[in-house]
């Protein structure tokens, strides 16, 4: 009797755990499938200058993800701000847009996204992978425990000045991709043939930007590429997408393995 009760226990606790964990995944697959409205639409056409550009298939592709993104994933405004569809829908296509074309999962690690209203100071040691220049303040962050911080003043000056290089919502999540393996070192995960010769371009060409802020050069990527290997790859994903044919005239081998790895061409986009 005593292994009988047991047993029942034991599948009554599985159940307890299954069943609304099965209606919570139930009501996140009708979310996904949910048609965007027309609102919607504009504000992503809006958000992505590309858009246009685009082939349709990769819209499609686009905005199937945005409805799972937005299905999975929790957005809370701090700092006063009020969340918003725009804002959600506007970080959810720039996101996004760095999983086309790939069968991967939609960021499995992150949860939440909180959303301040402008540039934030940091209250708490433990959080990595900032975005900001400024030590004071913050423009963005991106954290292993399952979260992305991010400003939506800077958001909004990513979309508006897209060819500058600079996007935050970019910058984040490159990061959350390069954290998918549990480190942050500049390498996401990458198919078992490609690790060698990532590792040699991008060793080659983070000590080149190094060199060439060292010698107060101008640059196609950001000198805060400079700070670790992680904000290599972040900044070299701001760039790729927002600079694609600068970086593909002054480094023609970081933007072929970036083009390999996001598998897109932004050039064409242009």
């Amino acid at each position: 009797m005593a292994y009988e009760a047991f047993w029942l226990l034991l599948i009554g606790g599985i159940a307890a755990w299954l069943v609304p964990e099965f209606g919570h995944w139930l009501t996140r697959q009708r979310l996904s499938r949910r048609p965007l409205s027309a609102s919607a639409l504009q504000t992503i056409e809006s958000s992505l200058p590309p858009w246009k550009k685009m082939p349709q298939e990769l819209r499609q592709q686009l905005l199937q993800r945005v409805r799972q993104f937005l299905a999975e994933k929790n957005f809370e405004g701090c700092g006063g701000l009020i969340m918003t569809e725009e804002i959600r829908l506007t970080i959810a296509a720039q996101a996004c847009l760095l999983l086309l074309n790939r069968k991967i999962r939609c960021y499995p690690k992150l949860e939440t996204i909180l959303v301040y209203p402008t540039a934030y100071r940091d209250q708490q040691k433990h959080l990595i992978n900032t975005a900001e220049r400024d030590e004071r303040t913050k423009a963005g962050e991106s954290w292993q425990s399952g979260n992305v911080v991010l400003a939506w003043d800077h958001v909004v000056a990513g979309v508006t000045n897209y060819a500058d290089g600079h996007n935050v919502t970019f910058h984040e999540f490159a990061h959350q991709l390069d954290q998918d393996d549990g480190v942050a070192d500049g390498t996401p995960v990458l198919p078992l043939s490609s690790y060698a010769t990532w590792a040699r371009v991008f060793k080659y060409e983070f000590e080149t930007l190094i060199a060439e802020v060292r010698k107060g050069h101008r640059t196609v990527l950001d000198a805060y590429g400079t700070e670790n290997p992680a904000e290599f790859f972040a900044v070299a994903t701001e760039a790729f997408f927002e600079k694609p044919r600068q970086m593909q005239l002054k480094h023609p081998e970081l933007y072929f393995e970036l083009s390999q790895y996001y598998r897109v061409d932004p050039i064409k986009w242009l």
